[in-house]
């Protein structure tokens, strides 16, 4: 990236649009990981897998502008992760960032999990292992991964990549549920993810 292009990435929103690294790719096994959430409970994706369950990822930041839209003023998160709930769906949202970067800290997250009334589990990565393994590169940073442990989706929410802005005429994670649950591939697989950068340790 071009020195100025990420200095005006670094003082504004902090917008990422690369699309994740290659050693990633739809289709592939999904890695597996272990992580604890705000009440120290761990979970673990193979054992949401070997229960048959299709499982999302949301990469999460509390003080993240994009994340507050889609969580607090448009409920775009918890109304999705309700409806998947219903077919059997798990959601999982994962903090990332590191100690001493924006949205870390246990009492803040607990704070963010009740304000956002959050339904599903807010899981802990500090050490960024497993953001990295997924190349999470912003929050959100979304992937869908069905029961055979394979990665049917990864990319935005929707195609707005606005924090301001209304609700995506696509979204792009609902759909790709939608056509899991009836047995047809992920027309739309990929797409470029928007919002804030993951805080990882430098």
């Amino acid at each position: 990236m071009h020195r100025s292009l990420r200095g005006l990435v670094a003082v504004s929103l902090l917008l990422a649009f690369a699309l994740p690294a290659a050693a990633l790719t739809v289709g592939e096994a999904a890695p597996d990981f272990t992580l604890r959430d705000l009440e120290g409970k761990e979970h673990r994706l193979a054992a949401y897998l070997k229960a048959g369950k299709t499982v999302v990822l949301e990469w999460f930041n509390p003080g993240c502008p994009f994340i507050v839209k889609h969580h607090q003023t448009l409920k775009t998160m918890n109304e999705l992760a309700a409806a998947g709930a219903e077919a059997g769906v798990v959601w999982l949202a994962i903090n990332s960032g590191a100690p001493g970067k924006q949205g870390h800290g246990l009492e803040l997250n607990q704070q963010a999990a009740r304000d956002f009334a959050l339904a599903f589990p807010l899981l802990i990565d500090e050490s960024g292992a497993v953001g990295k393994a997924y190349a999470a590169k912003t929050t959100p940073h979304m992937y869908v991964i069905s029961a055979d442990g394979k990665l049917r989706y990864q990319g935005a929410i929707d195609d707005v990549p606005n924090p301001g802005g209304p609700v995506g005429e696509t979204n792009y994670v609902a759909t790709a549920l939608a056509e899991l649950a009836a047995g047809r591939p992920v027309a739309t697989a990929e797409t470029r993810p928007y919002g804030c950068n993951v805080k990882y340790a430098d």
